[in-house]
């Protein structure tokens, strides 16, 4: 298992971004969570298997059609510390 913190700016919000990345997370199989900032780039925090987190990292990188991703990083987490969580969610800008 692992876990990584995303964080992607361009062109992000109000491109349905989030909904576009719980949809593609959970094909995967994956649980964590998604939500804008208020620097107008989107953060995600992904836990799953090492090779569905490539997928999804790459995945963000394009983002859906409407967006225009610029830079997405991404920082490696301790996966046990999301352990209770089983789902992907959306969660309100913060």
């Amino acid at each position: 298992m692992r876990s990584v913190l995303v964080t992607i700016s361009g062109r992000v919000q109000g491109v349905w971004f989030r909904d576009w990345t719980k949809q593609k997370a959970d094909a995967l199989g994956l649980w964590g969570w998604v939500r804008n900032r208020p620097d107008g780039c989107v953060e995600a925090q992904f836990t799953g298997p090492s090779d569905d987190i490539d997928d999804i990292i790459k995945k963000c990188g394009q983002g859906p059609i409407l967006a225009s991703v610029i830079e997405i990083t991404f920082s490696e987490l301790e996966p046990g510390d999301f352990e209770d969580q089983q789902d992907f969610q959306i969660r309100t800008t913060g």
